[in-house]
This record gives C-alpha cells, structure tokens and sequence, in this order.
C-alpha cells in the first residue's frame, strides 16, 4: 500500500512538470521553426544539429546549401544580363550600320569631288587646246602673209583682190609697211582705199579674223555672177602665169585657212598648169593634197 502512493505521488509530479514543460517546449520549437523559416543560415545549422542526432536525422530533411537557395537569383541575373547582352549587340549593330552609311556617304562624296575634278580638268585641257589653236591660227596668218610679201607686187595684188575684204585687211595687217605698200599700190584704188579704212581702225586680231570668217560666209551665201565671172578671169591669168612650185606652195599654205579657196583656184585653171600644180602640191604634203584632190572629183 505504502509503494503504491509513492507511485501516485511520483506520477502527480511528473504530471506537474510535464504540464510546465510541454508549452516552454511548443514556445521554444515555434519560435524555431519561425526562425528557421526566416534565416536559413539558422535553418541550414539546425539541421545539420538534428542530423546528428542517432534516429531523428531520418526524419530531418537535409540542410540546403547555399548554391541551391541562389540558383534562382542567378538565373534571373543570367536572364538580364543576356537581355543586357542582346540590347548592347543591338545598339553595336546599330552604330556598325551608320558607321556603314557614313562610310558609303564618303565614298559617294569622295567619287563626285573625283568627278567634279575630272570635268575641271578637261575644261583646263579644253581651254588649253583652244588657246593653242589660236595660236597656231595666228601663225598660219602670220606664214600666209611672208608667202604673200615674197611674192611679186604684181602677182599678189589680184590675189588679194579676190579675197574679201576683211580677208585683204587680215593678211595685209600681218606684213611689214614695206611689202603692204608695195601690194597696195598695184591693187585696185578703191578696193586699196577700202583696206587703208579698215586698217586704221586698229582692232584687235581677233576681231579682224572674225570680221574675215563673217565677210567669207556673206560672199558665198551672196555670190554675185559678175564677180565670179572677173574672179574666175584674174586668177586664171594669175596661176597660169605663176611658177608650180610657188603656186603649190602658196596654195598648200591657203589651204590651212580656207580650203574652199584652193578648190576655187583649182577648177578656174587649165588642165595643164592644174597638173603642175597638183604634182608640186603632192610633193610639199601629200596628204592635204589628197583631200582636195578628192572634193575636186564628182561624186555622190
């Protein structure tokens, strides 16, 4: 009986402190699990704590490492920094395109400024050529006018007749004072007198040798038939009369600046001094000979 109520009495003790254990013990594990819920450094040591404990590690899941908890964080860095990556190839795409667009500009540019140059240096080149030709038309001029001051007063006066009048003044204006008046006194009085007005006006001789080219065109676009008639007369009294040689050689010369004149010549003189003349004509230049040769036969 005695044991008994020790029993009892034993019992209702660790009844009491069961009573007081149990909810220190439900505080303490859920303020825990609270913790552990919100650190999980906590979580992760009082795991590995429970896992070494003999049985109840069984019913413990394993401590989470840190990789596991930060995979996700570092996907969502991988995704924005792709996304970072894609925006930057994107705007490197974009200057490599204008950089591109500004390269083709240049090269557009680059290509009119050579063009633009090569038109200038043609226009130089032109310019150039132009003034040449000037020149050598000049010397030409200047050569006609030596043959005619080295021909006799007599022979080259009805020559000169022939011409025109701003022809006349444009060959006589190159010779010396003495060859001009030599030509001037067996040359016709009024036609002299007409050349002395048109000497003293003192142009220049390019106006001269345009007032020449104008004066020849209204001649042939005119052509008076008694006129003709007197030309076709004195110049072939006055070739016929000529040596070959001379003749060829002043023709040679006249052909460079009126082509037109040398034929003129040629038709109006006889088949004989024609011959002679074309032969010697041949041997001087052979080409210009050639072409006026070849106006001379009918053709189509």
């Amino acid at each position: 009986m005695a044991n008994m109520e020790m029993e009892k009495q034993g019992y209702s003790g660790m009844e009491r402190l069961m009573f007081f254990l149990i909810p220190i013990l439900f505080t303490i594990i859920l303020l825990a699990v609270l913790f552990a819920l919100f650190n999980s450094n906590t979580r992760n040591k009082m795991l590995e704590v429970g896992s070494s404990v003999p049985g109840l590690s069984k019913l413990l899941p394993p401590p989470q490492s840190a990789d596991t908890e930060t995979a996700p964080k570092t996907d969502n860095t991988a995704k924005e920094n792709e996304a970072k990556l894609a925006a930057l190839q994107n705007q490197l795409k974009d200057a490599q395109s204008k950089l591109a667009a500004a390269a083709g500009e240049k090269t557009k540019q680059e290509d009119t400024i050579k063009d633009l140059q090569s038109r200038i240096d043609q226009l130089i080149r032109m310019n150039d050529e132009e003034a040449l030709s000037e020149e050598q038309y000049q010397a030409k001029i200047a050569d006609l006018s030596r043959m005619f001051a080295n021909m006799t007063p007599s022979k080259a006066a009805p020559i000169l007749q022939n011409m025109t009048l701003d022809e006349a003044a444009l060959v006589l204006n190159s010779m010396s004072s003495d060859s001009r008046s030599g030509i001037m006194a067996k040359m016709d009085p009024k036609l002299a007198a007409d050349v002395v007005m048109k000497l003293k006006d003192n142009v220049s001789a390019k106006d001269m040798q345009i007032a020449a080219l104008q004066s020849r065109l209204q001649k042939e676009a005119a052509g008076s038939s008694t006129q003709t008639v007197l030309d076709i007369d004195q110049l072939k009294t006055t070739f016929g009369s000529m040596d070959p040689e001379a003749a060829a050689e002043l023709l040679i010369k006249m052909a460079d600046v009126s082509p037109s004149k040398v034929l003129r010549i040629l038709n109006v003189v006889d088949s004989g001094v024609r011959s002679s003349i074309v032969a010697q004509m041949s041997d001087i230049n052979n080409d210009i000979t050639a072409q006026l040769v070849s106006k001379l036969l009918p053709g189509k």
